[in-house]
């Protein structure tokens, strides 16, 4: 456990560093004023496209020797409705999943609101899950 200890640290530290969690740079973000989170979020995107298509093309295995299998994923409009309540909700309170955490721990006491609300949204979806539509 204290391997992922270290790393989440590390993650943290990297986040904060790089102004990831910064409100006001989540601000500039959603209202076009600067390109410093669009060039993360965009190398974050090549990044994980290159290493998928690596992983399929060259059948790169695990670390423990198993196959990777990535499944396909259809299309389903219930992806666009969640991606604008999470955006909406980003630009609302200037955090999203990822820095949650390093925010708290860098002292943004005002994001307790926030990160209830996540965990109080993630169980009302655990709960009504088997009901929306597929």
């Amino acid at each position: 456990m204290l391997k992922y200890l270290l790393a989440g640290i590390a993650f943290g530290v990297i986040l904060v560093k790089a102004e990831l969690v910064s409100w006001f740079r989540i601000q500039e973000m959603f209202r076009l004023q600067s390109f410093h989170l669009y060039g993360i979020i965009g190398s974050a995107v090549v990044v994980g496209m290159i290493s998928v298509w690596l992983i399929k093309k060259l059948g790169i295995k695990s670390i423990s020797g198993d196959a990777i299998h990535i499944p396909d994923k259809k299309f389903h409009k219930g992806n666009v409705y969640g991606g604008l309540i999470f955006g909406l909700g980003w630009a609302l309170t200037g955090a999203c999943p990822g820095p949650l955490l390093a925010q708290a721990g860098g002292g943004a006491t005002v994001i307790a609101v926030t990160l209830l609300s996540a965990v109080a949204g993630t169980w009302v979806y655990g709960k009504v899950r088997e009901r929306l539509p597929h």
